[in-house]
């Protein structure tokens, strides 16, 4: 196969001849009469002798490769001809199931490999994508494709794995839907964020949506990938553009990608490219001016979150306390105590409860009831409460690593400047949901965020939070403030608004450089507020750069209307190492 033919079926070229061939095939067909054509396009029929297996998604486009010791008849003699991977390849395995009568049946499952080969032949299995798709359109359902594992909570929910195919029996709500198996044939609600529809861009492996550059970089510098590993996400800044990212050696180039007029896009106008997946393949194969050859998708490194604790309970915010197991206390607060537990005897949660007579039941249902309405990736998920009996409880997601104050003196002691940022950019993002939402938090601070996995964090305790519609909220006589976290103008005066909170975030990252040394240190809380009238701010640590210092010195602008929003924040510090706003590199040519 010569490179001049991949190029033209690459812009569609071949297309022409394609259905010249094809329209003489009907006429023949009509002519004769002999056969019928098949309702479904059979499946070939390979040996897997000496090779892993990849399933080619994408009908209509099949290319095969051999390495020594394969056995494929189908396979190129000339070694010097180029092996053309598949946009999306799977690692499969064959295992028995049994058939809806009970009889054996071979199934072909797996986990996504590499995009561009890895060593291993790639065997196209031809027909199985198209039986599934043409399955589709003739009952009219639609089909969704697993991105990562689900294990059911309860019996009304469906376990499926990565790349499983599932079809939509019935779009429940915004969050579940009910679907069927397309291999087991079993039915039950699954959550969405685990899933993708098929043939879309979002089931693609490389594909990793709205994430920002520099979540990207974190992700394709960690440990699990390597030089050559790629991602593909929507542009930042310009509306039906994406850009690739791709991992070269030690540092993260990126390339925007440009729609043509006519359709399709290109990295430089000299390659241009029907669809994403076309480019992907392409540059999979050769690196014709990039940094380097694609190699494999990024590895993601979080699991979504499951909207909700389970289907059941996705509407029932009341749940009975005998489905809680407490485990063991992380802590205690000005109203109760704070458990990990276990939902159900299986689902890990944190709960909160109220201490008896410590305050108002409404009160404590109110945070409840603040909590629910709130869905951000960077905010505290509320799972359900249960007020029937004493104590009451408020349940959430668990976050293993416990509160960040905590962290930053223990297991997060010397936390490096890029994580530091990180820690805090996440953050951002959690209040900037929050003022797009004019709610107040009133109480950030280290304490008050917890920490997961791979440095991740969430905002939490909203105890002290209210919607406030007209963007400002005064606190009743004889509230107690966090004095060393509280803006000036909410001190003296008792009024909170969103720059109040951003006053208290300037505070946040001062805890964050200082390994979660307390804030004005050797000063009372009635010193801080005498310093603070005197304009006194709190000096650079020797370990904190300027940059991040000057930030700091915003957030605490005497007058509030002068601080940052924290739309501004969350960017500024996501590009804090971004050298040039257009640090995108062209191909060369």
């Amino acid at each position: 196969m010569s490179l001049s033919w991949l190029w033209k079926k690459f812009r569609g070229e071949d297309k022409v001849q394609h259905d010249e061939d094809k329209t003489n095939q009907v006429k023949e067909d009509k002519k004769n009469h002999h056969h019928k054509e098949d309702k479904k396009p059979k499946t070939r029929r390979h040996s897997f002798v000496g090779s892993s297996v990849g399933v080619h998604t994408r009908p209509g486009r099949s290319y095969s490769s051999a390495t020594n010791g394969t056995n494929n008849s189908n396979s190129h003699n000339n070694r010097n001809s180029v092996p053309i991977p598949t946009p999306q390849t799977h690692q499969t395995r064959h295992k028995q199931q049994k058939t809806p009568t009970g009889s054996p049946a071979t199934v072909v499952s797996g986990s996504v490999g590499s995009v561009g080969g890895g060593g291993g032949a790639v065997v196209v299995v031809e027909g199985m994508v198209k039986d599934e798709e043409k399955k589709e359109e003739e009952d009219g359902g639609m089909v969704l494709v697993g991105l990562f594992d689900y294990e059911a909570r309860t019996e009304n929910e469906l376990s499926f794995k990565k790349n499983e195919y599932l079809k939509v029996l019935k779009q429940t709500n915004s969050d579940w839907w009910l679907v069927k198996s397309m291999i087991t044939s079993l039915t039950g609600h699954v959550p969405l964020s685990f899933l993708a529809k098929l043939k879309s861009i979002e089931a693609e492996p490389w594909y990793f949506g709205n994430m920002k550059r520099g979540e990207c970089e974190r992700h394709l510098l960690h440990t699990l990938n390597d030089h050559g590993s790629f991602l593909v996400r929507d542009s930042e800044s310009r509306k039906n553009e994406y850009s690739l990212s791709v991992r070269d050696m030690d540092k993260v180039t990126h390339y925007r990608i440009r729609p043509q007029d006519q359709g399709g896009v290109f990295i430089t106008r000299r390659n241009p490219f029907p669809s994403l997946h076309a480019l992907v393949a392409f540059y999979s194969v050769e690196d014709k001016g990039l940094c380097t050859r694609l190699n494999k998708p990024c590895v993601r490194l979080d699991t979504p979150d499951t909207p909700g604790l389970s289907y059941n309970t996705c509407d029932v915010w009341e749940i009975p306390s005998e489905q809680i197991h407490l485990v063991r206390q992380l802590g205690s607060g000005q109203f109760g105590e704070v458990w990990e537990g276990l939902w159900n005897r299986t689902v890990p949660v944190a709960v909160k409860t109220l201490r008896p007579g410590r305050m108002n039941p409404q009160e404590f249902l109110a945070e409840a009831k603040v909590l629910k309405n709130l869905r951000h990736a960077k905010l505290i998920q509320l799972y359900a409460v249960s007020t029937q009996k004493t104590p009451i409880y408020i349940i959430t997601e668990l976050m293993k690593n416990g509160s960040l104050l905590d962290y930053l003196r223990g297991k997060g002691r010397g936390l490096p400047l890029a994580e530091q940022i990180y820690v805090g950019q996440q953050v951002a993002s959690g209040m900037e949901y929050l003022e797009e939402q004019k709610f107040i938090h009133r109480d950030l601070a280290a304490r008050n965020v917890l920490v997961g996995d791979n440095h991740t964090v969430k905002v939490a305790d909203f105890g002290l939070s209210r919607l406030v519609q007209e963007e400002e909220y005064e606190a009743h006589e004889g509230a107690k403030f966090p004095i060393k976290w509280t803006a000036p103008e909410a001190l003296t005066h008792n009024r909170f608004t969103t720059k109040s909170d951003v006053w208290s975030f300037g505070v946040l990252l001062m805890e964050i450089t200082t390994g979660g040394a307390t804030p004005y240190p050797g000063l009372t809380n009635a010193e801080v507020v005498e310093h603070l009238e005197r304009g006194y701010r709190m000096p650079q640590p020797p370990s904190c750069p300027p940059k991040l210092y000057n930030l700091m010195l915003q957030c605490w602008a005497k007058t509030s209307d002068r601080r940052p929003s924290f739309y501004h924040l969350h960017y500024f510090l996501d590009d804090f190492f971004t050298i040039d706003e257009s640090d995108y590199r062209e191909v060369v040519t």
